[in-house]
C-alpha cells in the first residue's frame, strides 16, 4: 500500500559469562556462547533505525518480536519488515491482509522447495545483507565484549551505542 520497508534481524552479542547461576540464562545453545539477544530494524542501506531491549541469550528471535508486539507496531507506522527464516510464522494476520513480515520459505525433510521458492529466498536473501551489516558496526565496539551485567542495564548500553555507531557510519 505505499508504506516502507525495513530490515529486521535479531544477533546475539557476545559477552563474557556471569558467575554463578546467572550465567545460564545468557548461554545460547546455537551459538555455543554466553550473550544478549538484540533485534534490530534496518533501513535498506543497513543504517540501524531501532533497537529492542537486550534479552538473554537463549531467548529465540521470534519469542523476543513477540514480546514486543513488532507486528503490531509495524503496523501501526505504516511498515513492512523483510526478515530472515527463523522468523517464519512471525506474521499471524489474515491471509488476506497485507503481511507486516516477509519472510522466505523453508523447506522440509518431505516437501523440497521449488525453484520459484528458491529464488525467492535467494532475492530475499540478497535484500537482507545490508541488517548484517548493520550488526557487523554495532558489534565492533569492544565494550560490548566486556558487558557481565543484567540484559536490564545492558539495554542502556547498547542503544547508546546505537547512537555512536550511526554517528560512526554517517562520517
Amino acid at each position: 500500500m505505499g508504506g516502507g520497508i525495513v530490515l529486521l534481524d535479531g544477533s546475539v552479542i557476545r559477552t563474557r559469562r556471569r558467575t554463578g547461576k546467572e550465567n545460564r540464562k545468557n548461554y545460547s545453545g546455537k551459538n555455543k556462547c554466553h550473550g544478549l539477544l538484540v533485534i534490530a530494524l534496518t533501513d535498506d542501506r543497513g543504517r540501524l533505525l531501532w533497537i529492542s531491549a537486550a534479552r538473554p541469550g537463549r531467548t529465540s528471535e521470534i519469542t523476543a518480536c513477540r514480546h514486543d508486539q513488532l507486528t503490531a507496531k509495524l503496523r501501526a507506522a505504516g511498515l513492512g519488515a523483510i526478515a530472515d527464516l527463523g522468523l517464519v510464522g512471525l506474521d499471524d494476520s489474515d491471509p488476506g491482509a497485507d503481511p507486516a513480515v516477509i519472510t522466505g520459505y523453508k523447506a522440509a525433510r518431505n516437501r523440497p522447495l521449488t525453484r520459484g521458492q528458491k529464488l525467492s529466498n535467494t532475492v530475499l536473501a540478497a535484500v537482507r545483507a545490508p541488517v548484517e551489516h548493520g550488526f557487523a558496526h554495532l558489534k565492533n565496539w569492544r565494550v560490548l565484549g566486556k558487558v557481565r551485567t543484567d540484559p536490564k542495564w545492558a539495554t542502556t548500553l547498547v542503544r547508546a551505542l546505537l547512537v555512536l555507531t550511526n554517528r560512526e557510519v554517517a562520517r
